[in-house]
């Protein structure tokens, strides 16, 4: 899964991994490639029925240069769920849908779930990735086809 907003720069960086994968792989039915784009709660149901999970998505205030790269299980960055009936579903980020979806989802929720952040600070409106964040794309594309192809999955 990634997420971004391609038309902030920078941000689309998840959005641009996924691009870049979907062109190594192809159409795979071993896997599942999501582009979700500025979506969260859509997470939810889109993890049901993985054993394996993994999500790239863009960091900001970070204090790193951008570029820089971090690998996390999920668990380290979710949001507890807000206790709120009315929590506005469409301002959630994923990491407060996970949240969300280990509670709904309960003994379906995938337990490995891992997520690459990549350090940016341009959130500009524009289109172009700056050179150093679409090495750290490129980086987590050939980071995610090893992890791949290391456990059969590709």
């Amino acid at each position: 899964m990634g997420f971004g907003n391609p038309v902030r720069s920078d941000d689309g960086i998840g959005c641009y991994v996924i691009q870049e994968l979907k062109k190594s792989l192809g159409n795979s039915n071993a896997i599942t490639i999501l582009d979700m784009g500025t979506s969260a709660f859509e997470v939810l149901y889109q993890l049901k029925g993985h054993n394996r999970i993994l999500i790239v998505d863009a960091v900001v205030n970070t204090g790193e240069p951008s570029g820089t790269l971090y690998k996390v299980p999920a668990k380290e960055v979710m949001r507890t769920p807000v206790e709120d009936p009315m929590v506005f579903l469409h301002s959630l980020k994923w990491d407060q849908a996970l949240s969300y979806a280990k509670r709904i989802l309960a003994d379906e929720y995938p337990e490995d779930i891992q997520v690459y952040l990549i350090a940016i600070d341009n959130t500009r409106l524009e289109v172009e990735l700056s050179d150093k964040v679409k090495e750290a794309g490129d980086k987590v594309v050939q980071l995610m086809l090893d992890e791949l192809t290391a456990s059969n999955e590709v």
